[in-house]
């Protein structure tokens, strides 16, 4: 299977190299991540959008009908957002693709301790550091593995459980494929709860010690 894979945790002996230091990293840079990005732009948060590895299994998730009224709808919100990203000079970066997802406890990617606990999106270029992640794009059975290893307890409303450990979902989970308004309606939820909240507080995480095994199907 080719898609993202979790590692619960990263202490010290985490591979070296370039890490940048943002709000939000969007994973999936398709209508979604782009609505999400505007939002936050909006809202003065910073973010940086990389693209989701295809994944192979996508779960039960079907697509609704369209019409012409709606394939247009959805072409002109996406050209609307393309060019809100050009015009505010957001940080989209298609080329650059997440490979892994992690939490860094006691990084050795940055000079200096961050003295708390970040997200870290590996990607091939290095990593991105975050206190908030949203997927646009994942397998729902493979994130409840991850939430697992982290000692999550999930409960009925996924994404209530998520947000306060700062991991936003739009799309992922659901069984249909969402509407144009119900991905803005979505969006804009999520970046008026990254606003609000600030730092996700992932100290009070305690997973498995560090270097558990990427969690892969």
């Amino acid at each position: 299977m080719n898609h993202l894979p979790f590692n619960a945790a990263r202490g010290d002996s985490a591979a070296p190299g370039s890490a940048e230091q943002t709000t939000t990293v969007v994973v999936g840079s398709g209508l979604s991540g782009l609505a999400v990005a505007s939002e936050l732009s909006r809202r003065g948060v910073e973010s940086i959008v990389v693209e989701a590895l295809e994944c192979s299994d996508s779960g039960t998730m079907r697509t609704v009908m369209t019409d012409a009224t709606s394939l247009s709808e959805r072409n002109e919100l996406m050209r609307l957002l393309r060019g809100y990203a050009s015009s505010h000079e957001l940080d989209i970066r298609q080329s650059t693709v997440a490979e892994q997802l992690s939490i860094i406890g006691h990084p050795s990617l940055i000079t200096s301790s961050i003295g708390r606990k970040q997200w870290a999106v590996q990607t091939r270029d290095g990593v991105l550091l975050a206190d908030h992640i949203v997927l646009t794009k994942y397998p729902l059975n493979e994130l409840r593995r991850f939430l697992r290893s982290l000692g999550v307890t999930i409960g009925k409303n996924l994404k209530a459980t998520l947000g306060p450990i700062g991991l936003h979902l739009i799309g992922v989970g659901e069984p249909l494929t969402p509407t144009t308004r119900e991905i803005v309606r979505q969006a804009k939820l999520v970046s008026d709860t990254i606003a609000a909240e600030g730092p996700a507080p992932l100290n009070c995480l305690v997973p498995p010690e560090a270097g558990t095994a990427p969690l892969t199907a």
